[in-house]
């Protein structure tokens, strides 16, 4: 059943799904990890300003299937207006900007899940799952 992607959003809002539009971008190296060693720094701290400015709803590498291996593969998932705002978002990415990674943007909907917030104030103990 083909439909367009606006018909699928509406359809599963229409069961009560939650339908929270995000944007996933699929990053890869170009050339091998030296490149991104190379701007790890930097890469590393426009995460933090996104997340900071409430962009980012979640990011991280992926590892092999064997869960042995890093190939330099990660995914970065963002709150964006529109696919092009994505893009720029991962344009403006140092990795991306310099050619160490190449990244693809694909639009997702966020329909099922959850995560736990714990809070233990006496023993200063906090955590997420």
């Amino acid at each position: 059943m083909d439909s367009s992607w606006q018909e699928h959003i509406d359809r599963v809002t229409a069961k009560g799904l939650l339908a929270k539009r995000l944007y996933v971008i699929l990053t890869t190296p170009a050339s091998g990890l030296a490149a991104l060693e190379m701007h790890l720094g930097e890469h590393l701290a426009y995460q933090k300003d996104l997340e900071a400015r409430g962009i980012t709803f979640a990011a991280g590498p992926f590892a092999d299937d064997t869960e042995t291996d890093w190939s330099g593969e990660g995914m970065i998932i963002v709150r964006a207006a529109s696919l092009a705002e994505a893009r720029a978002i991962a344009e403006s990415d140092p990795m991306h900007s310099s050619g160490a990674r190449t990244f693809r943007v694909r639009p997702w909907l966020l329909n099922e899940g959850s995560y736990t917030v714990s809070v233990r104030y006496s023993e200063q103990y906090r955590a997420v799952d």
